[in-house]
């Protein structure tokens, strides 16, 4: 029999909110602020930050900087900075029916949880930008946890904060191959890739299903008796 999901782990940039580039702008910029920009040609940089896309960004500002942890700080304040200032420029919006998905998720009897790559203070403003705060239970960036993902920390902090039953209990979408590998890796019981944002189906491919938006969601736990009470989206 199958277990009912009772938390919804979701991600932020690329599932729930659109990207459309803005992540590798504030590479770019952060990386050119801080010199990080030539020690590596940056079609490469560009290249790694696509592939590890969903990551901590500390973590990814590592490997570019060569193992530099401290020039890796740096660069990552200056992303934040970067990222604040290119939203503030062109705006924030959801992925079109994300907000309604979530409420649906929520008056089903789920919880929902939202996760990222990005420090507090970016994910912060990011929701009050949407006015998400009563939208969801939670929202953790990777020191909340401990590490980013693809480390299964941030699913199961999300996990013991919702108290819930099993982590066969959990169900987890992201739109980055990292994101499908840290709800593998917390055993999740169920793991969903979505094409809106960083990658496509076959990066996404080791996920039990790979959807068009996070609007399908629902539908998906639905067909597999993950979700018995679904509201209508």
């Amino acid at each position: 029999m199958n277990t009912p999901i009772e938390l919804v782990v979701l991600d932020m940039a690329g599932t729930t909110i659109t990207d459309d580039g803005i992540v590798e702008q504030a590479f770019q910029r952060a990386a050119e602020r801080t010199g990080i920009a030539e020690r590596m040609p940056w079609d490469e940089a560009i290249d790694y930050v696509r592939v590890t896309m969903g990551q901590s960004k500390i973590d990814v500002f590592t490997h570019l900087g060569g193992g530099d942890v401290a020039a890796a700080e740096r660069a990552t304040a200056a992303f934040e900075g970067a990222y604040a200032e290119i939203v503030a420029e062109q705006g924030v919006e959801e992925i079109p029916g994300a907000a309604a998905t979530i409420t649906a998720l929520r008056d089903a009897g789920l919880k929902v949880v939202l996760t990222t790559g990005f420090a507090p203070v970016t994910r912060d403003a990011l929701i009050d930008a949407l006015g998400w705060h009563d939208l969801v239970d939670l929202a953790l960036s990777p020191v909340d946890a401990g590490r980013g993902r693809p480390a299964p920390d941030l699913v199961l902090t999300a996990a013991l904060r919702m108290q819930v039953s099993a982590m066969s209990a959990v169900a987890v979408a992201g739109d980055t191959a990292s994101d499908v590998a840290t709800g593998r890796n917390a055993g999740a019981g169920f793991v969903a890739g979505v094409l809106s944002g960083a990658h496509e189906r076959d990066a996404l491919a080791s996920a039990d299903a790979v959807l068009s938006s996070v609007v399908e969601l629902p539908d998906a736990l639905t067909a597999r008796d993950l979700l018995r009470c679904a509201a209508a989206v």
